[in-house]
């Protein structure tokens, strides 16, 4: 069975780990805007850039799944 579901296991397996270091990266640019005392526009720049990074890949799965099936 395992073999049989590689592919697909691998493709979660990388998903998840994309999500986490997403996660990281968010709660380390939250810890270094907190003390560096940055102000709201830096903070909304920083944090919508992150989530361009973050909804490239999001898109790249969709369509992904899209071609696939």
């Amino acid at each position: 069975m395992l073999s049989e579901h590689y592919e697909q296991i691998e493709a979660i397996g990388l998903n998840l780990a994309l999500a986490g270091l997403f996660l990281l990266m968010a709660y380390v640019v939250h810890d270094l805007l907190k003390k560096n005392n940055v102000p709201l526009l830096g903070k909304v720049v920083v944090y919508f850039v992150l989530f361009l990074g973050a909804a490239g890949f999001i898109f790249k799965g969709i369509m992904q799944f899209i071609i696939e099936h």
